[in-house]
């Protein structure tokens, strides 16, 4: 570290769990790791339905300051995700138009900010998926300091670089890399059980008396 400016190579992506994870949606992946993990007050900027999975490059940067994102999206490969830590100020844009097409040219699949964003029709328009605390039109500072691939915080989710980011219409989760393999394969089995649970609602037979057997046990009933 240098005066507050500290910059760490990119941690290469965990392809496989990536693979495994896509198409999961982050409510499942959520809940059956115990409801723990998942950032709080980040939503979507794009108004189509949207999905990614990738690798994270974590920024951290002084609020409305953004140019060590400038730097940071010169590391960028494809697939990965950006993920800054503006420390949820919203007060001014951080990341538009101009530097998402710079990481979409790079082979970025989206980018997560704490933070707001601006040009926020140029994200549905050419469907780079975004997720932000907030939009604000007015420009940002470029002074720095700021620090690229360490430990970020993003809506109280803690997202280390080389983590796997999962996004969907609902939020954004960070999964280490040692917990992905799994977190998939109990996502598919509860997916595959609510599956059939929606099922049996559509077809008359969804069986509710776990609700009654509850409030049994808790002497409501």
């Amino acid at each position: 570290m240098n005066n507050g400016y500290e910059i760490n190579p990119r941690q290469e992506a965990f392809k496989e769990g990536i693979a495994a994870l896509t198409g999961l949606p982050t409510s499942i992946v959520s809940d059956v790791l115990g409801r723990t993990i998942g950032a709080v007050g980040i939503a979507p900027v794009n108004k189509s339905p949207i999905s990614v999975c990738g690798n994270a490059v974590t920024v951290s940067v002084r609020s409305g300051d953004n140019l060590m994102i400038h730097k940071a999206l010169q590391i960028l490969k494809p697939g990965d995700v950006l993920v800054v830590d503006g420390g949820g100020d919203i007060s001014r844009a951080l990341f538009g138009e101009i530097m998402m097409t710079i990481a979409k040219s790079k082979g970025a699949v989206g980018c997560v900010f704490d933070a707001a964003i601006r040009d926020m029709e140029a994200f549905e328009k050419h469907h780079f998926p975004c997720w932000a605390r907030g939009v604000n039109m007015r420009g940002p500072y470029k002074d720095g300091p700021g620090s690229i691939n360490t430990a970020v915080s993003i809506g109280g989710m803690l997202v280390n670089p080389g983590d796997v980011i999962l996004g969907d219409c609902d939020g954004i989760i960070a999964l280490h890399p040692s917990l992905v393999m799994e977190a998939a394969r109990l996502g598919k089995e509860k997916e595959a059980t609510e599956r059939k649970t929606i099922q049996s609602i559509i077809d008359g037979k969804y069986d509710d008396s776990w609700v009654d057997a509850s409030l049994k046990q808790k002497g409501v009933l």
